[in-house]
């Protein structure tokens, strides 16, 4: 008869078997799976290669899934079951750590259908999901942006990337940013910083993340030597853009830009108190639009006497931030007037968007009446010529844009 003391022995010896037996078998299991992957995968990637896989947002039966940057895979299973596409999502986060998934899911909205295998969410889920592409012109404003990303397809709120908009204590780890001066009645902070190029970006992204795709390109446009050189003329980089914004405005011809920055500057720092007054038509445009109206050459009494910051008309040197975005050109140029220029005045020619300079009120006065009737050809209106006397006696007729 055998003894209590050898029967559990057995016991114990059955049952180590009995967990080594298992322990072999997983491990098989385990490396058979895993030296399969190669073959799966490839499988997946030619399916997805003949166009067996694309799915869209309107693909019948699509399930949309939004992966957040720092998801972890068992926030995704919750996704994923929530969705019905697992239904245990223990084994979803096993299968994903024996492929080697944990942590290669991307950010972004992703489109998947039901019946997918563990393999194939998993697979699709570390692809790079579709981005919508969106060009920004030089010269857009802060609310056209909007409406072209929106109109690209884009889902984020309005407030809330307003909100973003106000806020560069979020952004301060760009230089820019950082030395950005919050000046009274200055419409968004960060208007002016994002720079005008062609984005892609996912339908989901969040007004953080959005503006940082812009701040970054903004920061390889800006070079140290911008820096440099805007302190050697006594400006602060949000002056330069500011300014830039302005001349963007003004002209889309590069070579006049120059000399369009060179009247702004000469303005600037001239003696003459009167002459600080930029005088210029770009701001306008940007209060009247803003307002729901229609920009022009020619302006309105009421135009003129808007009452802003921003109206250059009517308050001396800079507005307080930019009225647009500005590209590479009219930057640079804010940076590097015509040197040796004279002019301190300009007017739009109405023709092909050419600019006629002078260096005193008399020529521009000249350029006014040779130039008016194109004014309103290009507005299709006829809206009566402003004329001001400044505090010196000298009649400026508008407008000098």
């Amino acid at each position: 008869m055998i003894s209590g003391k050898v029967r559990v022995a057995l016991r114990i010896l059955i049952v180590l078997i009995l967990l080594f037996g298992f322990a072999v078998a997983g491990v098989y299991v385990g490396y058979n799976y895993v030296i399969s992957q190669d073959k799966r995968f490839n499988s997946l990637k030619a399916g997805i290669a003949a166009g067996n896989y694309n799915i869209k947002s309107d693909t019948e039966g699509a399930v949309t899934v939004v992966i957040k940057s720092g998801d972890s895979t068992s926030d995704i299973a919750d996704k994923l079951y929530d969705e019905g596409l697992i239904t245990n999502k223990f084994l979803f986060s096993i299968i994903s750590k024996l492929n080697g998934f944990d942590g290669a899911y991307v950010a972004g909205t992703h489109y998947l259908l039901k019946g997918y295998s563990y393999d194939e969410l998993m697979y699709f889920l570390t692809l790079e999901p579709e981005a919508v592409k969106v060009m920004i012109p030089e010269g857009t404003t802060y609310y056209e942006i909007k409406k072209l990303l929106h109109d690209a397809g884009l889902n984020f709120d309005d407030e809330e990337f307003d909100k973003c908009m106000n806020s560069p204590n979020l952004f301060t780890d760009y230089e820019f940013v950082s030395q950005i001066e919050i000046k009274e009645g200055r419409d968004f902070i960060l208007s002016g910083y994002l720079y005008p190029d062609t984005y892609y970006f996912d339908v989901n992204a969040s007004p953080e993340s959005i503006i940082r795709r812009f701040l970054n390109n903004t920061q390889s446009k800006l070079y140290d030597e911008y820096y440099v050189r805007a302190e050697r003329l006594g400006y602060s980089m949000d002056e330069i853009i500011t300014l830039a914004s302005v001349i963007q405005m003004e002209t889309g011809r590069p070579a006049d830009m120059m000399l369009v920055s060179a009247v702004f500057h000469n303005r600037l720092d001239s003696d003459d108190e009167d002459m600080r007054y930029l005088g210029s038509s770009a701001t306008i445009n940007y209060l009247v639009e803003i307002n729901g109206g229609k920009a022009s050459i020619l302006h309105t009494d009421a135009e003129l006497n808007i009452d802003s910051p921003y109206n250059t008309y009517t308050h001396q040197g800079l507005p307080p931030g930019p009225i647009c975005m500005p590209g590479l050109d009219a930057i640079s140029a804010a940076l590097y007037p015509e040197p040796g220029c004279g002019y301190m005045y300009f007017c739009a020619t109405g023709i092909d968007g050419g600019t006629a300079f002078a260096t005193n009120l008399s020529d521009h006065e000249e350029n006014v009446e040779k130039y008016r009737d194109n004014w309103t050809k290009v507005d299709e209106t006829e809206p009566t010529v402003t004329t001001e006397t400044s505090e010196s006696g000298e009649l400026e007729i508008i407008p000098d844009d």
